[in-house]
């Protein structure tokens, strides 16, 4: 799900109709102030959140003149909230009201429906006042095909307690808040308060409205960048994740930054899960072992090596992680043999300086740890494989062991270095990349071990070169899997001839920011 700050879910009702106070949003003191001055005092500012609870935590003040906005917004930007840090401060009109009224919407997964949510009373989160007053509270399931009418709006308010003429008003804004969230696709819209003010309007003196993830692209003007519930904004390394995944179909990669900026304790570990419920008891073993968790990532349903490896090489652009953890259900019906070779070009690439466990359980899981000890066992730390019958807890441990004999050494992100073709290789187009091949190297290669390696049947030897043996159009469509077999291959057994570039948009230039913030 997508969340909308305050602000935007405000601009989507005034499209629809409903009321909300005068003002605009500022991320400098003096643009609170010019603001406040614009709309006239007395004013409210608010931080701009994805959160509820605000005025009981802080984050909203009232003010009577200039000197209060500027003291307010100086506080309030720059604030850090959680992972938060505020950059964007709402300056609205404060309105004198009469009554504060709670209105939500909320897709039922249950019935599949829509829900209306009213209460007599706002203010307060809506579980406290139902607790509290629950003949204050009244709802109603929505037909989706036939919508909500005002009339049926007034009803639910008319059963939470409300009389007399300003039911007309509830239910006309009622309808439209309805109206604003289907046409949106929204899985919630809240507002409370949804005031009554002394000159009779009804306003919209909160809103928070979270779109669904799948309806995301159908609204470009929300500038929604990452159709994931995050609890922030999305940090630049997980934007550089998510046009990974959205541009490949192919199994699960999901990348969220715990901490986002790690500090050099020598206790976070990069974490690499496979699966929602291994990936949970992997966490708490390695929480166990005494360790934290920079980054949560999964990699499942199946992805292409392609996938596991750009996973790899997004979480080792993490500074100061001392180890390298990945763990999944251990019985995943996924091919292992494919995660095994994507952590096997993204280590040797960046020649990593951490030890990693890697608890690849499930289908070929012996296959695959045979890769990882075949291909990683001359690098200067330890990398362990391991399968289904060694538990999330042992492997922590083990790596625990392996982190301290490193020392607690803490990760130094290295430049991102793409294969750069020289441009008389025989080029292979992928879904998501290329393979170049350098055919005068192979000339003096006699085993040609990757056209063995290709168990896809997608290159042959045609005058004792390695080529493409299907149409170049399927082999871009995926009917080459981006195994990573054929350069793994070559590399080890033949001439070091064949390279597969798969690019990350956007990692070059995060990691030479990184380097320099290293002091490289």
């Amino acid at each position: 799900m997508a969340k909308l700050f305050e602000y935007q879910s405000k601009e989507i009702l005034k499209k629809y109709g409903v009321k909300i106070p005068d003002g605009g949003i500022a991320k400098t003191a003096d643009e609170a102030v010019r603001i406040a001055d614009e709309i006239g005092y007395p004013v409210v500012i608010k931080v701009q959140i994805w959160e509820t609870g605000r005025k009981g935590k802080g984050g909203i003040a009232f003010c009577e003149d200039a000197e209060c906005v500027r003291e307010n917004a100086k506080k309030f930007l720059g604030m850090k909230w959680g992972q938060f840090t505020v950059d964007t401060v709402l300056i609205e009109k404060r309105l004198p009201i009469k009554a504060e009224y709670f209105a939500g919407f909320i897709i039922d997964d249950s019935t599949a429906q829509p829900v209306l949510i009213f209460s007599s009373i706002g203010g307060s989160g809506i579980e406290e006042i139902a607790k509290e007053h629950p003949d204050k509270v009244a709802k109603m399931h929505i037909d989706y095909g036939r919508g909500l009418y005002s009339y049926q709006a007034r009803e639910v308010a008319r059963k939470a307690g409300i009389r007399g003429k300003i039911l007309n008003k509830i239910g006309t804004t009622l309808a439209k808040l309805y109206k604003a969230m289907k046409e949106y696709d929204a899985r919630s819209l809240e507002t409370n308060p949804l005031a009554l003010t002394e000159d009779g309007e009804i306003v919209a003196l909160d809103a928070h409205i979270v779109i669904d993830d799948y309806g995301v692209y159908r609204h470009p003007d929300l500038g929604i960048e990452i159709a994931r519930e995050f609890p922030r904004p999305a940090t630049e390394l997980e934007k550089i994740a998510w046009n990974v995944e959205k541009n490949d179909y192919r199994g699960t990669f999901y990348f969220i930054q715990m901490v986002t900026d790690v500090p050099p304790d020598g206790k976070h570990i990069a974490f690499h899960g496979a699966g929602g419920g291994g990936s949970m008891m992997s966490m708490d073993a390695v929480l166990n072992a005494g360790f934290k968790i920079a980054n949560f990532t999964d990699t499942s349903g199946n992805p292409p090596a392609s996938k596991v490896y750009r996973a790899a090489k997004i979480i080792l652009s993490q500074p100061n992680v001392v180890g390298y953890f990945a763990s999944g259900s251990g019985v995943a019906s996924q091919e292992q043999f494919h995660s095994a070779r994507g952590f096997v070009k993204a280590f040797l690439e960046d020649e990593i300086d951490i030890p990693a466990v890697l608890r690849l359980g499930g289908n070929y899981e012996e296959v695959a740890i045979e890769i990882i000890h075949t291909y990683l066992k001359d690098l200067p730390v330890k990398i362990e494989a391991y399968g289904k019958d060694d538990s999330p807890d042992f492997c922590a441990q083990r790596l625990k062991e392996l982190v301290e004999e490193n020392g607690r050494k803490l990760h130094r992100v290295k430049p991102h270095k793409e294969f750069e073709p020289k441009g008389t290789e025989y080029k292979i187009e992928t879904m998501t990349g290329a393979i170049y091949i350098d055919h005068e190297v192979c000339e003096r290669c006699e085993e040609k071990p990757c056209v063995e390696a290709c168990q896809y049947d997608v290159i042959e030897l045609k005058d004792g070169k390695p080529v493409l043996k299907i149409d170049p159009e399927e082999a871009r469509k995926g009917k080459c899997t981006e195994c990573l077999a054929c350069e793994i291959a070559c590399r080890f057994h033949g001439k070091g001839a064949l390279h597969i570039h798969l690019p990350i948009p956007g990692l070059k230039e995060y990691r030479e920011k990184i380097i320099k913030e290293q002091g490289e």
